[in-house]
């Protein structure tokens, strides 16, 4: 059974609460479950991880390798500039795919640049906690048994 990890950074623990109107009104919460129940669906094993803290976000990747087929990751405000997470996905080199609620093109000028997904297979961004599911399935395609 492949197994992804999901991670979470900077102020993801407040979905349902921080500016609805850009993420809206699901939890952390309620799209983990929304997530499991695709990797049910699937026929792939799901874990999360959520953290505010930059270097906690990068031990998790560390940790992956070996664990995990893959991650999907939302890094928040971590995207426009940790070199630090970057390189992390990079000595790794799992697949990883990064996804954004919302869509960060049509945003502030400083989200339009995301220094992270150098070191992904791809970026799904502005189709809300559905983002999550499409970047499940293509993690699933692209990790082969």
């Amino acid at each position: 059974m492949k197994k992804f990890l999901v991670i979470n950074g900077v102020n993801l623990n407040m979905l349902g609460v921080r500016e609805p109107g850009i993420y809206g009104t699901d939890s952390l919460k309620s799209l983990e479950e929304r997530v499991r129940a695709k990797a049910a669906e699937l026929g792939a094993e799901v874990e999360f991880f959520q953290s505010n803290y930059e270097g906690a976000i990068c031990e998790a990747i560390q940790n992956a390798l070996g664990v995990y087929d893959g991650i999907i990751m939302n890094p928040g405000a971590f995207t426009h500039y940790s070199y630090a997470i970057r390189d992390a996905l990079g000595s790794v080199k799992l697949p990883a795919i990064e996804v954004h609620i919302s869509n960060i093109h049509k945003r502030e000028e400083f989200r339009h640049h995301s220094v992270t997904v150098y070191e992904c297979v791809g970026q799904i961004c502005g189709l809300g906690l559905k983002g999550y599911e499409l970047a499940l399935e293509a993690l699933c395609d692209v990790v082969k048994d």
